[in-house]
């Protein structure tokens, strides 16, 4: 078994490079009207070339098990997690207009992209990355239907028109690619730029996640609102990953799957409810106290819920 040393170690260089983008914002080296344009370069063209790397060749994404429970989990999962939070937020005494939209989206969404994929690729590779990847597209159909219908009580036309995007046509044409088995007829300098391009992602996305939370460190007045941080603490870090290991175990997925929901079990919260908050009309500041919050106290947590669930769930 995995020590929690070990996995603290594995865990802690992400924390460190969201830690250095804080960092570059902070002195002005990643200026706020490059920050479209550099989220551009990691969502239009790292992550469609990561996702492409990672399935085109994957075995494990030729199971029709992970094929189809992968994005399932994923959607199904995430909303459970958005209804739990929701509940939880009224007893707390939020409700609309003091952010009971916003706490359900922002404690209910784990970070199912920059801090997992590096630990997914350092504990078991390009496989389980693929995977992971495949399991996100279920996550972001979760976020564009029932998140925004949550959050801003408007139709789903919207957030469906989001889901077609640059990631989920690179991970259907990959996943063709794979299943007809026409990877090898690739020219090799094609698929090395492709490599190349999508080992970007991973480094480029957690600066970036430092440089979009910066801008809020500091106001340590606003952000201390212990029934919100405490809350989400709760919800976030203990009953949703006790719900997610019980799904994982008891669930027919695939030991490679089971893998992909612990990790995602142990996640702190997303920082993609921040944008979503202000875009439908929630609480921003709500969100931002939950994902700082969370995220710090998950440089701990994190490795002992992988420990602890991967045993647990046996794999």
């Amino acid at each position: 078994m995995t020590s929690y040393a070990q996995l603290f170690a594995t865990v802690l260089p992400v924390f460190l490079v969201v830690l250095l983008g804080i960092g570059l914002r902070r002195a002005g080296w990643v200026k706020a009207e490059a920050e479209e344009s550099l989220f551009n370069l990691v969502i239009k063209v790292a992550t469609p070339c990561l996702i492409f790397d990672s399935v085109v060749g994957n075995a494990a994404l030729r199971e029709p098990g992970n094929l189809l429970f992968a994005p399932l989990a994923g959607f199904a999962l995430t909303l459970a997690s958005f209804g739990i939070a929701y509940a939880f937020a009224r007893t707390i005494g939020l409700h609309i207009g003091t952010g009971l939209r916003t706490f359900a989206i922002a404690a209910g969404l784990a970070n199912y992209g920059y801090l997992p994929l590096p630990i997914v690729d350092a504990m078991w590779g390009s496989e389980a990355r693929g995977l992971l990847l495949t399991h996100n597209m279920g996550v972001e159909a979760a976020i564009w239907t029932g998140g925004v219908l949550i959050i801003s009580g408007m139709g789903l036309r919207e957030g469906w028109r989001r889901l077609l995007n640059v990631p989920l046509f690179a991970l259907l044409a990959a996943l063709a690619v794979n299943l007809t088995g026409l990877g090898p007829l690739i020219p090799a300098p094609m698929m090395s730029a492709v490599h190349w391009l999508g080992l970007m992602l991973i480094p480029l996305g957690l600066v970036m996640t430092g440089v979009s939370i910066q801008p809020h460190v500091g106001e340590w007045g606003k952000l201390v609102a212990p029934r919100v941080l405490v809350g989400a603490a709760a919800v976030r870090l203990l009953v949703l990953p006790l719900l997610f290991f019980a799904v994982a175990k008891i669930g027919p997925f695939s030991p490679e799957l089971k893998r992909i929901l612990v990790i995602q079990a142990a996640m702190p919260s997303a920082v993609i409810p921040i944008i979503i908050a202000r875009v439908y009309g929630g609480q921003p500041l709500v969100a931002v106290q939950i994902v700082l919050g969370t995220t710090a106290l998950g440089v701990f947590a994190i490795p002992f819920w992988i420990q602890t669930g991967l045993a647990w769930v046996g794999v």
